[in-house]
């Protein structure tokens, strides 16, 4: 073979860290059923789709594609969930210095060591992603999906899943993160997509496209969102381009005018970049020694020049104490939760800003609460599971759980001992919704400290209108004691199956999975009460903190036949938030009691693997 052939078969192909990576996951019956439960996911949302009791060409044409848009939004969705999930690995198990060190030894190329950790990796998403070619070519003999659609709407999953494994991959070679970052991996993820979108629906303005019809223009963020993107292309009689005679910014003209193709070019831009610089950097990382970092020198939280450090107390539960210290010793942990909350209430004093001067509606305050609130809490729900699935198995993994159970600690100290210690990390990021809804709330009561437009709306309910605050401002308080209640009931499930689990990987991958499944059926379950049983519909709206926040600020579509009384209306949602969480309560009871009494068994079954 030449010399050049051979290079370049190296770098992908042969390449031994895709090789290993590839072979070893093709085969555990974990990635199959992986595999198995996506297609069989996309299936069942295209039949769905399809169904229907009229038979007309036209009609089923029009089906198909509605499918073919559901299925797409489905399949990008799936795959911004799934890939910080396998890259996770790359940031886990490749930051071990040790890993690194060996790697550094071999003579494996800096472009290699990159390239064999990305496409390793990428390949699981990769294969999930084309694995619903033949449901789209199917799509296609119902008519109404033209074929460019289902390349446009691949091409963006793909760029979305080579930015976020190139991310991940990055964070792996420079080790800057280690294993604290997989949860703010997350979080960075799905505010990013929440943020953007949130921003675009406000920034969106009307134009006509036909006697009496109006569609709403793209803006400069749709080509930096994959959902934008693909409404862009998939939805361009509602969401149009700008024509090149009208873009506000010649420059970046492309951006307005074909954003899923500039979606595309800036992610493989981005990762090209980031992949030059990780190579550029990858020996950087062997010539590091044990030092102290300055950050911590001048804050006093690592060793001294003498590597030792005053002792600290420890509190009743030395497990809590060192669950929360843990996480708090890197500079994210330190100052993201903290800016994380100082951002929430920035954001709700300066919407109420914009309210009192008459910049935005209160409809587009509603909007915005919806969008950044909501936001808040997916980040928090996501970072609860990732540090509670990891809990566990991590200690696992490195050998800890083998020296802990050489102590005279016992099971139900232990786990209860690291829901205190994740839930005490996390108190900052919990008020963080409940300050951002607070400002408003504090607003409201002032009555918007005599803002033109007022702080009331009007809803309709049938012939009767009834007019309500513009959030309800008892909500802030009921939805921080909700969030509390079911982050601590995600935490035991993400401790359930970190025990279960003897990787992090799989761990989370469960986790998220299972509490996935039960925040959409809580979820439909009551908006569906909300919007047509009263009062018993207002009260199981605490089922869900997303639902809480609906009916906060939407209270006229989320529990809109409880409104006619409204003093009723709120009095249920009181109630049903003191039952919801004395029902998580209970349940994290339960949970507790069943692991404390196999904690043994699933340990000593488990003991010895990694």
């Amino acid at each position: 073979m030449p010399p050049v052939l051979q290079w370049l078969s190296n770098l992908l192909p042969t390449n031994p860290i895709a090789v290993r990576i590839v072979s070893g996951g093709s085969k555990r019956s974990r990635h199959l059923l992986l595999r198995s439960g996506y297609l069989a996911i996309m299936i069942s949302i295209l039949l769905i789709g399809l169904l229907g009791g009229d038979s007309t060409m036209k009609q089923l044409a029009m089906r198909g594609a509605s499918a073919f848009s559901v299925v797409s939004f489905g399949q990008v969705a799936l795959i911004c969930i799934l890939t910080p999930i396998f890259m996770a690995g790359a940031i886990v198990q490749e930051a071990s210095p040790r890993t690194w060190d060996i790697l550094l030894t071999t003579p494996l190329s800096n472009l290699q060591i990159v390239l064999g950790n990305l496409f390793g990796r990428l390949f699981f998403i990769l294969a999930l992603l084309f694995s619903t070619f033949p449901l789209f070519v199917l799509t296609q003999l119902f008519g109404g999906v033209p074929g460019e659609a289902i390349f446009t709407s691949y091409a963006i999953a793909a760029s979305s899943a080579l930015i976020v494994a190139t991310t991940a991959v990055t964070l792996s070679v420079t080790r800057s993160a280690g294993k604290r970052a997989v949860f703010v991996f997350y979080a960075a993820v799905v505010m990013y997509l929440f943020v953007t979108y949130a921003a675009d629906a406000y920034l969106r303005t009307k134009v006509p496209i036909g006697v009496g019809t109006l569609a709403t223009q793209t803006t400069l963020l749709t080509a930096f969102n994959p959902f934008l993107a693909l409404e862009s292309a998939l939805n361009s009689t509602t969401y149009v381009p700008y024509t090149p005679s009208s873009v506000p910014f010649t420059p970046l003209a492309p951006l307005y005018t074909s954003p899923s193709t500039s979606f595309c070019v800036i992610c493989v831009t981005t990762s090209v970049a980031m992949m030059l610089w990780s190579t550029l950097r990858l020996r950087v990382i062997g010539t590091r020694g044990p030092r102290v970092v300055w950050w911590r020198a001048v804050l006093g939280t690592g060793a001294g020049a003498r590597g030792t450090r005053e002792s600290k107390r420890v509190g009743a539960n030395p497990i809590a104490w060192r669950e929360n210290m843990l996480r708090s010793q890197s500079i994210g942990g330190m100052f993201g939760r903290w800016a994380f909350l100082a951002l929430g209430a920035c954001v709700g004093v300066v919407l109420c800003g914009l309210h009192h001067q008459g910049t935005i509606s209160s409809g587009e305050l509603r909007l915005a609460l919806l969008g950044i609130v909501g936001a808040e809490i997916v980040v928090i729900l996501l970072t609860a599971v990732s540090l509670s699935a990891t809990a566990v198995s991590r200690e696992r993994e490195d050998g800890t759980l083998d020296i802990l159970l050489t102590t005279p600690i016992q099971p139900g100290p232990y786990l209860a001992g690291k829901l205190r210690g994740i839930v005490q990390f996390l108190v900052p990021m919990l008020l963080v919704p409940f300050v951002t809804l607070g400002s408003v709330a504090l607003y409201v009561l002032f009555n918007g400290f005599g803002a033109a437009q007022g702080v009331t709306v009007s809803e309709a309910l049938g012939v009767a209108t009834v007019t309500v605050p513009v959030i309800l401002p008892e909500g802030a308080v009921l939805l921080l004691l909700d969030l509390v209640a079911a982050t601590s009931f995600a935490i035991m499930v993400g401790l359930q199956w970190s025990l279960r689990t003897k990787g992090t990987i799989g761990s989370v991958m469960a986790a998220v999975g299972v509490l996935g499944a039960i925040g959409l059926v809580l979820g439909f379950c009551a908006g569906a009460l909300g919007a047509n049983v009263p009062y018993v519909g207002a009260a199981a709206a605490a089922a869900s903190p997303i639902n809480m926040l609906y009916a906060t600020v939407e209270p006229g579509s989320a529990i809109r036949d409880s409104l006619e009384d409204p003093r009723a209306a709120r009095s249920s949602l009181v109630i049903g938030t003191v039952i919801a969480c004395v029902i998580y309560g209970v349940a994290c009871f339960a949970m507790h009691a069943a692991m404390k009494k196999n904690f043994m068994m699933v340990v000593r079954r488990l003991a010895g693997t990694n």
